[in-house]
């Protein structure tokens, strides 16, 4: 499309119900995009996450690659304690990515975190999860899917010990419908 083509008009977006989260995400989150969290191990990215999307009303995946879903249950009664929490939320336990791909397309849910982008796998890479190949391809695939089906999706990331958290590279051919 031509730039002169396109109207100009704001693109719906989640409120996630935290003004500065909403700023940081320029109004809210938009529907088909991938947001990135990222940061050293151990800094908060999950609990962050977590802490954000139990506050908001959306059908939500959280793919847990690192933990059980008994603890991030724990982690969501100790950030939630007496305020209610999504109960749209659904936490799975997988770092398979055609499995996940099989869940979302189950599920349909408005909202999909990975957590984290360094355990999930391809079958199609014969690299170990967390390699460059791996990772770039995993989220080249999860951009595809986002676009796609117009979720949105977070992808935590840990920062190497040489402080880059390589993510993309161009999708390759896939059919998400």
């Amino acid at each position: 499309m031509r730039l002169g083509d396109i109207a100009a008009h704001d693109e719906p977006r989640i409120d996630m119900i935290d003004g500065e989260f909403n700023r940081v995400l320029g109004g809210g989150l938009v529907p088909g995009s991938i947001v990135l969290m990222g940061g050293e191990p151990g800094i908060g990215k999950s609990t962050l996450t977590l802490q954000t999307l139990l506050r908001l009303p959306q059908h939500v995946l959280y793919v847990s690659g690192e933990e059980s879903p008994h603890q991030i249950k724990m982690r969501a009664d100790r950030i939630a304690g007496q305020n209610p929490v999504n109960d749209r939320m659904v936490i799975l336990s997988e770092t398979s990515l055609e499995a996940i791909f099989d869940h979302i397309k189950e599920e349909k849910p408005e909202i999909v975190v990975i957590d984290s982008i360094q355990t999930m796998y391809n079958e199609n890479v014969s690299a170990a999860p967390g390699s460059v190949s791996q990772v770039r391809e995993s989220t080249g695939i999860l951009l595809q899917l986002a676009k796609g089906l117009g979720i949105s999706i977070f992808i935590v990331g840990h920062v190497t010990k040489e402080g880059t958290c390589l993510l993309y590279t161009s999708p390759s051919p896939r059919d998400i419908s």
